[in-house]
């Protein structure tokens, strides 16, 4: 699974993971966050086309390298381009120290049981054939919680870690991503069934099977501790959810051993407008403010 400097950086160092994933339905709100309207791009190429061009300014800033941003989530279409005349993957290994992971869901179902489970993926074996050949070290996958409602919270972990045992059989490390919603009123009890869902499922795990996790920031701080300890956990992340910068590493701080992975948080105050002056050191203040805050704990 990836080569053991990557297995060593993504268990032990310090630092947070990069999310650079947004596909075709978030890709419009991204781009507007980056100061760029939708009457800029006439087509779909042309808007990921603007797209990749963030992401590539955003891998080749001085300060995003694997001394703070240990990793980072691609989009299979990322993925799948170059940086700097290189494969994305080998880029941000090879050049920038960052190990890269490739979102591989296909999107969300209608609510049922207050739960959005994913879609149906069944080309997923090819596409994680292609990811290992790609040099991906792992995967990332987003599902979504409403309610605390055990019945919608067991299917949607159930999911997670069914399609995870898959993702470990092509070599690859799967970032389980059962996404709390921050604004619903019962999120603390939906963390509290979450907690005991995911550690029934790694109780369950055999062999040498290891999985990540991807979890909203909870309402109790540390909530998540015996899942960060958890001997068939390699990392516990936290995903930013919709708070500001600021609000996200202010919980993250109050959670020792978890440390961040940021799409919306991280590329707050970027502007296409900007010179690369301006945006490097923007993204800089970014990574250094979201770096302290997960080596906080």
């Amino acid at each position: 699974m990836g080569t053991l400097d990557q297995t060593q950086q993504m268990t032990q160092a310090p630092g947070f993971i990069a999310a650079l994933d947004q596909s075709g339905g978030s890709t419009p709100k991204a781009l507007k966050g980056y100061g760029v309207s939708e009457d800029a791009y006439g087509s779909e190429a042309e808007m990921f086309d603007l797209i990749h061009g963030m992401r590539a300014r955003i891998a080749q800033a001085p300060a995003f390298t694997g001394a703070k941003v240990i990793g980072a989530i691609l989009f299979e279409q990322t993925m799948d381009r170059e940086i700097a005349g290189m494969a994305t993957g080998d880029y941000l290994w090879q050049e920038r120290g960052v190990v890269p992971f490739l979102k591989v869901d296909k999107g969300l179902e209608d609510e049922a049981e207050g739960a959005r489970l994913m879609k149906p993926n069944p080309g997923l074996d090819a596409t994680l054939e292609k990811a290992a050949s790609k040099g991906m070290f792992g995967t990332k996958m987003r599902s979504v919680i409403d309610a605390a409602n055990p019945a919608g919270i067991a299917a949607n972990v159930a999911q997670q870690f069914e399609i995870g045992k898959q993702i470990i059989g092509h070599g690859l490390m799967p970032i389980i991503e059962p996404e709390v919603t921050i604004s619903i009123p019962d999120k603390a009890e939906a963390e509290a069934i979450l907690l005991g869902e995911i550690a029934a499922q790694l109780d369950a795990l055999t062999g040498d099977q290891k999985v990540m996790l991807k979890l909203t920031l909870p309402s109790v701080a540390n909530h998540y501790a015996p899942l960060i300890a958890h001997p068939r956990v390699m990392r516990v992340v936290a995903l930013s959810g919709g708070y500001t910068r600021d609000e996200a590493n202010a919980h993250l701080a109050q959670n020792a051993g978890m440390i961040a992975s940021f799409s919306r948080a991280l590329a707050e105050g970027l502007s296409a407008a900007q010179s690369d002056d301006e945006f490097n050191a923007t993204i800089a203040g970014s990574i250094d403010s979201i770096h302290q805050a997960s080596v906080a704990g």
